[in-house]
């Protein structure tokens, strides 16, 4: 009874082994159409990116408003020749 359990684990345990090494090698080979390339962008990144931009731009604009308000900026004007 004990050698069989023995021999039903060892069993198991190889064909497992063989699974993982034949799943292990399984892949697309190079000769695999590679994936065509959107027609138009994606407007969901785009519209990430833009929001990204954006609060940048205000969070700028909030620097210098504060910079503006508290008086310490000064304005040198050069005319150039």
């Amino acid at each position: 009874m004990l050698q069989k359990n023995n021999a039903r684990w060892a069993m198991l345990i190889a064909a497992n082994a063989m699974l993982w090494c034949v799943l292990g090698f399984y892949g697309t080979s190079g000769a695999a159409p590679k994936p065509a390339p959107q027609p138009f962008a994606n407007a969901t990144e785009q519209r990430a990116s833009m929001i990204g931009e954006l609060q940048e731009i205000r969070a700028l604009l909030k620097e210098q408003n504060a910079l503006l308000r508290s008086g310490k900026v000064q304005v040198v004007v050069v005319e150039s020749p």
